[in-house]
């Protein structure tokens, strides 16, 4: 199935229009994931970091479905729950497109 998507993707984004919607939101989706990825890594379920973080399980859901815009300071309770440090960066646009 992923292998379906990345070739359906690779398609999509030769139609310049749908390769700029995509680079927009590729912020949001690279923060959704980080978040999925910390609290797997932390070994939490989200009822787990609910509890730790006193934040709605329902609340941690809807983020890490990209329903809702988490403000810095939810990231830094999430981040605290899973014993992690949030780490920000600004990143000149000629990296991101070299890697």
């Amino acid at each position: 199935m992923h292998d379906d998507f990345e070739r359906l993707l690779q398609q999509e984004m030769k139609n310049p229009e749908f390769q700029k919607e995509w680079n927009a939101l590729e912020p949001e989706f690279n923060i959704i994931q980080a978040m999925i990825d910390a609290r797997k890594k932390s070994h939490l379920t989200q009822k787990e970091l609910a509890q730790k973080t006193g934040i709605n399980q329902a609340d941690i859901s809807k983020l890490e479905n990209g329903n809702a815009n988490p403000t810095l300071t939810l990231l830094q309770r999430l981040a605290e729950g899973m014993d992690m440090q949030l780490k920000l960066e600004f990143v000149p646009k000629q990296q991101i497109a070299t890697k």
